[in-house]
This record gives C-alpha cells, structure tokens and sequence, in this order.
C-alpha cells in the first residue's frame, strides 16, 4: 500500500453513489504534506519526460499542479470553467462534464498561455469517466501542443475515463487507482501497481 493510498484508508469516507469524499486532505483543506509526496512521486513516474507546461483544470487541480510545475520549474495553467469580464474572446475551448457537480462544463484556456509544440504534462485530483482529461487534451490538440503524459492522484478504476486515455495510447499514471467502494462498510479496494 503506497502513502497515499494509506491517507485514503485514515481519512477518506465513501458516500452513496461511489463518491469518495477527500477534502481534508486534498481538494478543499491541502495537506501540503501529501501534496509534496504526489509531486514527488509524479515527478519520479514521469522521469525523462520534457515538460514545458502543467496544465489541470480549475479549482482542486491547481494545489497539484503548483507542487509539479515547482519541481519541473515551468509554469502551470488552469483551464477555466466560467467566462469572466476580463475572459478575453481569444481562448481555446472545451466541454467536461463534473461526475461531482453532475453538469456540463464550458472550459477554456486563453490562447496565449498554450503554445504550438509546447509538451504539456496535464493533472487534477480525481480521473472517473475521463471528461474533463478528455477536454484539457482537446485544448492542447487545438493549440498545437503535444500532451506528454496525465496524472491523476485519485482513479476511479471502477469507472471507464483510465481506460479510455490510456487505449488512445497516452501516458497515465495514477497515483491510488480504486476498484471498489462500500458505503455500508466503508471499504475501500485498490488495485495493485
């Protein structure tokens, strides 16, 4: 059993409707801790693999992508989900749908911050059906860039998005990949890696 998966064991609950609720430690209070040990281990799965940017998607990925972009040095990007006053017209844009907020998402990045040929390794907290993985390589494709891998911290095994990426030939790793959840028991299985 690996640090994280451990975390997941102390501190995590499982909720109906195979929702694992993190919070206390990884998408509403950040463990630094933990954050720095994902970066790490990321950082180490990844070994050899240029990087010019990391790129996820707002809001729990962001914590993520700061500690890996530290470690690789570049700057990080974070697609957003709303249009603002100051959006400018000039964005690549996507559509996810939010297996937690059950709705469809708008997401853009404003094209100056991606680049034709930039190697854009892409992360956020959770990967269950893929739809928001699928959206962020969708706005590196249409700026031109090349995604060099996905990390996940926390896969839902039990749901089809890692298998999806990774029979489309990407490099994904997660981090902790969970099979099955109980709520009556409050067990959870994870995969062997």
């Amino acid at each position: 059993m690996n640090f994280l998966e451990e975390k997941i064991i102390a501190d995590g609950k499982v909720y109906e409707g195979n929702v694992l609720k993190v919070d206390n430690f990884l998408n509403h209070q950040i463990d630094i801790d933990v954050m720095r040990q994902v970066a790490c281990e990321f950082k180490r799965r990844f070994k050899g693999t240029p990087v010019d940017k990391v790129l996820t998607i707002e809001a729990s990925g962001i914590a993520i992508a700061i500690m890996l972009a530290n470690m690789y040095d570049v700057p990080v990007v974070f697609a957003k989900k709303g249009v603002t006053v100051n959006s400018t017209d000039d964005k690549y844009m996507s559509q996810a749908y939010s297996f937690t907020h059950k709705k469809m998402n708008n997401v853009f990045v404003s094209k100056p911050y991606l680049s034709k040929g930039e190697k854009v390794l892409i992360v956020d907290d959770f990967l269950a059906d893929g739809k928001a993985f699928g959206a962020l390589i969708d706005i590196v494709n249409q700026a031109g860039g090349e995604v060099v891998g996905l990390g996940a911290v926390i896969e839902k095994g039990q749901q089809n998005g890692g298998k999806i990426i990774r029979e489309q030939g990407y490099h994904l790793e997660s981090i902790a990949i969970i099979d099955d959840m109980d709520y009556e028991t409050q067990t959870i299985k994870f995969r062997a890696q």
